[in-house]
């Protein structure tokens, strides 16, 4: 894999295909593999750069520890950009990764064409949410990855997606938990994004699985609602990673907004 350096870090990404440039954010406790059959797919018509984030994957954390704030993670990927000389590209996130891509577009909207927000929500933490995921930031320190990805891996894939469930139990187990950790707490600080996402002047595409239970369909409303040009995609039989767990239908609605995007010659 490619490296970019950053101020912080030495980002580890891919880089396939050429055209509009695509960039995918992937959520926690993932890697950039978690896109893999978008990678596969989108490279055929568009610039599909996939990076490992800060602590995650191949990159390292760098030099914090104790918590990663969603702004350490944008301005990461701005100077992943600025490193290949990319100016504007489709910016597309999936849970952790979803907020990292409001942040983005929140300090630099010049940088996004287009917005992807899949299994994803705008809030602010609540005051139990941000105990919550700081008592799970200790956890992991504590006990590691193992556990949690036991734990969890029927709420990230629904139980009846056995095809999704290995590659996505892999991602969590190997999932460094300092900067699982890190990253925690990072988003219990996080701002509202809500403001953001009402003033957005790029079209929108807001994803998610029919039975997903950290991000409901409700969160997802919420969002279509306060986005001035959004289209909605509810996947059927698929709960937080419908790229992974129904891709064909994931894919098409990517694929149907990309195509909207296009500019004329």
């Amino acid at each position: 894999m490619p490296i970019a350096e950053t101020q912080a870090t030495r980002v580890f990404y891919e880089d396939r295909g050429t055209g509009p440039a695509l960039l995918l954010v992937h959520g926690h406790p993932f890697d950039h593999t978690m896109w893999q059959p978008q990678i596969d797919r989108f490279s055929r018509t568009h610039r599909v750069i996939a990076p490992d984030l800060r602590g995650y994957g191949a990159t390292p954390l760098g030099a914090m520890t104790h918590s990663t704030d969603l702004g350490e993670f944008a301005e990461d990927l701005v100077e992943l950009l600025d490193e290949l000389r990319i100016e504007d590209c489709v910016l597309a996130g999936l849970s952790m990764g979803g907020q990292i891509a409001m942040e983005l577009y929140r300090r630099h909207p010049e940088r996004v064409r287009g917005l992807v927000l899949a299994d994803t929500f705008p809030a602010a933490e609540t005051e139990d949410g941000k105990k919550a995921r700081n008592a799970m930031a200790d956890r992991l320190l504590r006990e590691g990855m193992h556990g949690y990805a036991d734990e969890v891996l029927d709420r990230m894939v629904a139980p009846y997606n056995t095809h999704a469930a290995p590659h996505v139990h892999r991602m969590m187990r190997a999932t460094d938990p300092v900067a699982a950790a890190a990253a925690l707490r990072g988003r219990a600080e996080r701002p509202d994004y809500r403001e953001t996402l009402a003033a957005a002047t790029v079209p929108a595409l807001v994803v998610v699985g029919r039975d997903d239970t950290y991000t409901p369909v409700a969160d997802a409303e919420e969002m279509h609602a306060l986005l001035p040009d959004s289209t909605l995609v509810v996947v059927e039989r698929a709960a937080h990673l419908p790229n992974l767990e129904r891709t064909e239908e994931f894919d098409a609605a990517l694929a149907a907004f990309l195509r909207s995007l296009v500019r004329p010659s």
